[in-house]
């Protein structure tokens, strides 16, 4: 088990800004790689309410369970390690892994027998190292829809707003609020449940 506080900046990119990023940095094929999120809920959306997001992502075979909670700055990621076993029972069943991760929902009165499995995102992504930070461009599918974004993972807030700032306006691209992946999975399976409702 591990926690950390995330702080990261991001921003949605078009087709053309997210190519231009991979030209300008020369990126190449074997750079990009590919990461599956899983995402989990209740049916009413007890987490989302909670502003809270819980996932599990699987990554070069490597399984990992992750809750993401408000903090005072940024978000506290709690990650615990899961089996290739438990990640397939909980994707397919919905049945979750004991842990750190049950014992914080059930704090919040949230029942982890209540947690269903809404779907998953498939990301192919590239990490560079870049002045104080990791700067990552994402080119995301999932619900029927793909977008890109460039992402800016920082220590210091002040420090990284400033160098992500000055990085937007060296490729004149204009801020766009963007909200994180999870939140964007949820605005089109609300989009697509209404279609469909």
């Amino acid at each position: 088990m591990s926690q950390h506080i995330e702080i990261e900046f991001k921003n949605m990119l078009t087709k053309e800004e997210y190519e231009r990023f991979l030209m300008e940095f020369k990126i190449d094929e074997h750079q990009i790689f590919s990461q599956e999120n899983h995402y989990f809920d209740t049916s009413d959306f007890n987490l989302k309410q909670h502003d809270s997001a819980l996932r599990i992502r699987e990554k070069g075979g490597v399984y990992e369970m992750t809750l993401k909670q408000p903090a005072a700055v940024g978000l506290l990621e709690t990650n615990q390690a899961l089996s290739k076993e438990e990640a397939g029972l909980a994707i397919h069943t919905g049945k979750l892994p004991a842990g750190i991760i049950q014992n914080l929902l059930e704090k919040k009165d949230i029942p982890f027998s209540s947690i269903e499995y809404f779907g998953s995102l498939l990301t192919k992504r590239v990490e560079i190292t870049y002045k104080q930070g990791l700067l990552v461009l994402d080119y995301s599918s999932y619900l029927n829809t793909d977008d890109y974004e460039v992402e800016y993972e920082v220590e210091n807030y002040q420090e990284g707003l400033q160098s992500f700032q000055a990085l937007l306006a060296q490729f004149t691209i204009p801020f766009r609020h963007t909200e994180n992946k999870i939140r964007r999975f949820y605005n089109q399976k609300f989009k697509l449940r209404d279609q469909n409702g």
